[in-house]
């Protein structure tokens, strides 16, 4: 997410610092490759004019404080003008009415908007205790309705039974009342899309919208839209009035545009972010927070609750209790690599980590990925419970056995031994590093 975007703000931004005494020439020319920088992200170029002309007032007219550099003064109004144009504060979704509360779902064909539907069903059942239904009203798109209603059935939640040949609005009137005698909290309307907007689209969203009276009126739109997604987001608004956006695929965006433009064009909030294509990929959208990403200085808080949600409370303590006495095996490496597949794997966790743009590099260069993961999995669950209990045990004839049955090479496995190693020593010295120390040392914990 804002890869390219990110890299060029950190390398405009990185000339900054090293200057004692910024000029306004200093400034206007970081300004010009800032906002060089924004259109190449996709931002629009109203967007992107708006923001470097109100960045360079607030640069020019700000007080630089003692102990503070000027470059870090920019810097920061840098970042406060990201949070300011992603939205400023995080927007929850508003379910206060009476039950059921209904949240019509629109964007155009191809969004992701059924499966955002699904997994906006499941968070809300997990996160809140809601009782979900869900409700196709896609009756053009092939088999969309059953689609929602598997989804339904993986996430757990209720679905209203499909009629054949049944219109929109009947649908709706339906979903209204099954809610009503069955005792639902939320009714998900998902909507049908189309490849553009176009009048039959609005006026039907026009009419569903009139009857069911929804309290969030929420547009799916794609991340890899570009500079359309501002036009396709500002036609909505117009004509059905959103109350916030959801936006997909945002894992897959290396530009990052469409959040910086949607935003600031229709003046609602982004509420959600598609992350992944199972339904658990997917978050609640912070501007601070994707701020800080966007400048490399890492989202912690993200990262300790995605931690809380995918590790166990119980191992982790466990784990805890052994870092403290310094002892750390092949089980518990098993373990820690699991986990890192459960938060999203090393670009999600990465993402969250603060200082780790050229960390990243260095990974992509040593072929870091997920299928490293993998093949570390296999070499551990390869060992005999003694070999992985202690590690030392591995000599040359173990590591040719092991490379035969995990289908690696004794290279890979000699890589997987010497990052147990220094992940042993890292743990002994816990105690003495805080994050810094640790941030210096990461590094050292991940097997290249």
């Amino acid at each position: 997410m804002f890869e390219t975007f990110s890299s060029r703000l950190s390398g405009i931004l990185s000339k900054l610092r090293g200057r004692g005494v910024l000029s306004e020439a200093d400034i206007d020319a970081a300004l010009r490759e800032v906002r060089v920088a924004l259109l190449e992200a996709d931002v629009a170029v109203a967007v992107a004019k708006q923001f470097t002309t109100s960045l360079r007032e607030k640069a020019l007219g700000a007080e630089v404080l003692k102990n503070i550099s000027p470059a870090q003064m920019v810097i920061k109004l840098v970042q406060d003008h990201l949070v300011e144009l992603l939205g400023g504060a995080h927007s929850e979704l508003n379910l206060a009415g009476t039950p059921p509360v209904v949240i019509l779902m629109a964007g155009l064909q191809g969004s992701g908007k059924t499966t955002t539907t699904g997994k906006l069903a499941l968070r809300l059942k997990n996160r809140l205790n809601k009782k979900i239904l869900l409700a196709s009203l896609d009756v053009y798109r092939p088999a969309a309705q059953k689609q929602l209603e598997v989804l339904a059935t993986q996430a757990g939640v209720g679905s209203l039974p499909i009629v054949e040949g049944e219109k929109p609005l009947a649908i709706t009137r339906r979903a209204l009342e099954t809610g009503r005698l069955e005792g639902y909290d939320v009714i998900l309307l998902d909507t049908a899309g189309r490849l553009h907007v176009d009048d039959e689209l609005m006026s039907e969203l026009v009419e569903v919208k009139k009857l069911a009276s929804p309290l969030e009126t929420l547009l799916v739109a794609d991340a890899l839209t570009g500079q359309d997604a501002a036009n396709i987001a500002k036609q909505f608004h117009e004509k059905i009035g959103l109350t916030g956006i959801i936006l997909t695929r945002l894992d897959s965006d290396a530009r990052g545009g469409a959040a910086l433009s949607m935003r600031s064009v229709t003046g609602q909030p982004i509420k959600f972010a598609g992350v992944g294509e199972k339904l658990t990929d997917f978050e609640e959208f912070y501007p601070d927070r994707v701020a800080s990403r966007i400048l490399d200085m890492g989202d912690i808080v993200s990262f300790v609750e995605k931690a809380a949600e995918n590790i166990d409370r119980e191992e982790a303590e466990k784990m805890a209790a052994k870092f403290q006495e310094g002892s750390f095996d092949f089980d518990d490496l098993l373990s820690q690599l699991r986990n890192m597949k459960k938060m999203g794997g090393v670009d999600g966790l990465m993402a969250m980590m603060p200082g780790v743009g050229k960390l990243k590099e260095k990974m992509a260069e040593a072929n870091m990925d997920e299928s490293v993961l993998r093949r570390q999995e296999a070499i551990i669950l390869s060992m005999t419970k003694k070999e992985r209990k202690h590690p030392k045990l591995l000599n040359g004839s173990r590591k040719i056995r092991i490379a035969k049955g995990s289908g690696t090479t004794v290279q890979e496995i000699n890589k997987l031994y010497k990052a147990w190693q220094q992940t042993e020593a890292l743990m002994k010295q816990m105690k003495k590093l805080g994050q810094k120390g640790f941030m210096r040392n990461l590094k050292n914990i991940l097997p290249m």
